[in-house]
């Protein structure tokens, strides 16, 4: 993999990991035990029944866009260990190099086409 284009990878995951990080803090806080694992924090609209249905509604919804978002921020941090440990673009399946139309498409891809389609299949 040609140093210039993990350099631009790299770039891409460091502004990807930024906006997701920053996403998460709108409405979630980061657990003081654990640096990976945020918590949706529970809205407070007011005492009207309506204004407690719809904190029970954004809630649920922060927690499920809570899981996405972590993972999503755990692929890219992953990403970004791999190029300092130096096997970004390499495939954990089958150890080829992963084609770059892929990981310009997803920078924090792990995997090449072909094994992510036979993964996929089995599932």
């Amino acid at each position: 993999m040609q140093t210039a284009f993990v350099k631009e990878m790299e770039g891409k995951l460091e502004a990807e990991k930024e906006r997701l990080t920053r996403e998460l803090q709108d409405f979630a806080k980061q657990n003081p035990k654990n640096a990976d694992d945020y918590e949706a924090m529970f809205p407070n609209l007011g005492d009207k029944e309506d204004e407690n249905a719809e904190e029970v509604d954004t809630f649920s919804t922060n927690l499920t866009l809570e899981r996405t978002l972590e993972a999503e921020l755990r692929d890219v941090e992953k990403a970004l260990d791999r190029i300092k440990g130096g096997s970004y673009g390499i495939c954990k399946y089958c150890g080829k190099d992963i084609d770059e139309k892929r990981l310009r498409a997803r920078p924090a891809s792990s995997s090449c086409v072909e094994c992510k389609k036979s993964f996929t299949q089995e599932m």
